[in-house]
């Protein structure tokens, strides 16, 4: 790939990712490019659906670029779906207004378990597309993060046809055909595998794999149905993307936190966490001394947060901060470090003031931590 990129001017979340003391904790939002900003309705509007918006690579662009012109974050996602690569598998999925993503074929038996393949890339260069061109509008602004659903939440979706209260299709597979569920996590793996290494081909400066549904297994299940794909997807990954640099890789499994021992020697640099882990145990459990190796942590404020009054989103942040603890700062070594998220995505409904609230709370007191 021969496209040259702007040099980067603010690479504070990449640090954060190496493990490298920052002079204030980074930020940036789950589902930041979204339906909360009147921006986006407008854009989407102008698509059409959703999957208009996510395959055209000028749209794409520029839903990824607007909370960046509203608000100072660190990062910058990708704007696609999880669910992209099961479409290029040919399961056929569509976004019916109000009700979320849904597949015209579903994968609950032996015969559509032999059919699935890892898909030909080329269906989704639509994705590779907008990586590059985010990347180039971004200009060296900050670092671009591309992303994929981890093998077990797509075959969630995959098995259940859409989303999921009780998971009772996806879980019965599971139970009563082992084999057939392995088969079809190890394709998922290997597609999953490929797709990022394209995203890290076109651009993409970090990646992170979103285990959604990870959390609704039981423990043990957890660590051979979910937990052991994202590793094959793990060892397969490029180190190094276009412009020589590394590629930081975050881990994100809702629900996680009670399983922090099983991943704190996982192939991946972050992990994220949801709102009901605690940032100071976790850090304990993962998050290495100075100078040793260790893991990032990324969250993990509650997205309602957001709904409460600013004054009260501040002193959420504050915790959200303590817990974590006294910041790295020891530039010469690497040690224990945060990057500010949400512990899922952020809500439709968020009123984009408290979203400003937030990130000025972030930069303003995370720099004050590290000048006691």
């Amino acid at each position: 790939m021969s496209t040259t990129f702007a040099p980067l001017q603010n690479d504070t979340f990449l640090r954060a990712c190496r493990r490298q003391a920052t002079d204030y904790t980074p930020l940036w939002l789950m589902r930041q490019a979204g339906r909360y900003l009147p921006e986006y309705k407008a854009t989407r509007a102008q698509a059409g659906s959703f999957m208009g918006l996510a395959t055209n690579v000028d749209f794409a662009t520029e839903v990824t670029l607007q909370p960046l012109e509203r608000f100072p974050l660190d990062a910058a996602i990708l704007f696609s779906d999880i669910l992209t690569v099961p479409d290029a598998m040919g399961l056929g999925l569509t976004f019916a207004e109000g009700e979320g993503p849904r597949f015209a074929k579903v994968v609950r038996d032996e015969a559509a378990v032999e059919q699935l393949a890892v898909p030909d890339m080329d269906k989704l260069r639509y994705v590779f597309d907008a990586v590059t061109s985010i990347r180039k509008a971004l200009n060296g602004r900050v670092p671009l993060i591309g992303f994929s659903g981890s093998p077990w939440t797509l075959a969630c979706y995959m098995v259940e046809g859409k989303g999921s209260d009780d998971y009772r299709l996806v879980k019965t597979l599971m139970y009563s055909r082992p084999d057939l569920m392995h088969r079809i996590l190890a394709i998922n793996a290997d597609s999953v595998a490929q797709y990022l290494n394209a995203q890290i081909d076109a651009g993409a400066q970090a990646v992170m794999i979103f285990d959604s549904w990870g959390g609704v297994l039981a423990d043990g299940a957890f660590q051979e149905f979910s937990l052991a794909y994202t590793k094959r997807v793990l060892a397969q990954l490029k180190r190094t993307g276009t412009d020589g640099q590394d590629v930081p890789r975050i881990v994100f499994t809702k629900g996680g936190g009670i399983w922090l021992d099983d991943m704190k020697d996982i192939d991946c640099e972050v992990l994220g966490l949801d709102w009901t882990a605690n940032l100071g145990k976790a850090r304990a459990i993962v998050g290495g001394q100075v100078g040793g190796p260790g893991k990032a942590l990324q969250g993990n404020i509650d997205p309602n947060v957001l709904f409460a009054p600013p004054a009260q989103i501040v002193t959420q942040v504050h915790k959200v901060l303590d817990s974590f603890g006294q910041p790295h700062t020891d530039k010469t070594t690497p040690g224990p470090t945060h990057i500010f998220n949400l512990g899922h995505g952020i809500s439709q409904f968020t009123p984009p003031e408290h979203v400003a609230a937030l990130v000025e709370a972030v930069h303003g007191y995370s720099r004050a931590q590290r000048q006691r």
